[in-house]
């Protein structure tokens, strides 16, 4: 795969502005401004996986020697110029959805994101918990990006509900990918919050915010924003969210917190799936 298109992680990418694609299924509602969301979400997805890459070079030769900047496929100043393209490009299509809606919403959350994705990379992502929030908050952020794109009070309602379980979910997610990059991350002297305070902790804290996220799922059924279908595909998310949980809660060696780091990553996926089946 081309180096410039492995450092971005397309599918990460996609996977980021398939939330948008969510939030019109939803909504029933496909024009201009979206598209245009879905291109800040995917640039702005890239921008922040490059320049994390950029600042990660000395960890990522530990953890990742295999990435394009520690493998020398990239420069570092070529990786750093590219993610600083991938932002601008990000924060022009949220001008231009701005500009066309007449509101100006959407073009302050992009403005928002190119900073927390900046300052994630650069500081707040070997500051304990903090990081793993920021992320969390980035990734919910989507769907309520979404829902201020279509600029309606049910459909932001919804996108909220939806943002906090991915916010949720995702910092879950954070707390054990942070289990599973110990090593590297003590050398290069990181302080996350297992380093700090041990992987048993961590797994607890990842643990509740499963267990929260699990138990949230099926009020957006009973509060009439998903139908029952939502309510049958749900199900088998939920089952693979409590799997992980209990997985992380019982050995969080490295394999084990790949292994669940990768599940809840699937679960996700499904989750989103049970929205689109929902709306119908």
């Amino acid at each position: 795969m081309n180096p410039y298109i492995e450092i971005i992680r397309p599918g990460n990418a996609i996977m980021s502005a398939i939330v948008i694609i969510l939030v019109a299924i939803i909504d029933r509602s496909f024009n201009l401004p979206i598209f245009l969301a879905m291109l800040a979400v995917f640039f702005e997805t890239a921008a922040g996986n490059v320049i994390n890459d950029y600042f990660d070079y000395h960890i990522d030769l530990i953890n990742k020697p295999e990435r394009p900047i520690p493998s020398g496929r990239i420069s570092l100043k070529n990786g750093k110029n590219y993610g600083y393209l991938l932002f601008i490009l990000g924060t022009i299509c949220g001008f231009l959805i701005s500009y066309l809606t007449n509101n100006w919403i959407p073009f302050l959350i992009v403005l928002l994101a190119d900073v927390v994705l900046y300052l994630y990379a650069y500081k707040l992502k070997s500051t304990p918990l903090i990081g793993n929030l920021a992320v969390g908050f980035m990734t919910g952020f989507g769907f309520v990006f979404g829902g201020f794109t279509l600029n309606h009070e049910s459909i932001i309602i919804t996108s909220i509900f939806l943002g906090f379980f991915a916010f949720v979910m995702t910092t879950a997610r954070e707390l054990v990918k942070d289990i599973e990059d110990m090593e590297g991350d003590k050398l290069e002297g990181a302080k996350t919050l297992p380093i700090l305070y041990g992987e048993r902790i961590t797994s607890i804290l990842a643990f509740i915010l499963i267990i929260i996220d699990c138990a949230l799922c099926p009020l957006l059924y009973y509060v009439n924003i998903f139908g029952l279908y939502y309510l049958i595909v749900i199900a088998i998310a939920v089952l693979l969210f409590l799997y992980s949980a209990f997985l992380i809660i019982k050995n969080q060696d490295k394999t084990t917190a790949a292994k669940v780091s990768k599940y809840l990553k699937i679960g996700m996926l499904i989750a989103f799936v049970a929205f689109i089946f929902g709306s119908f």
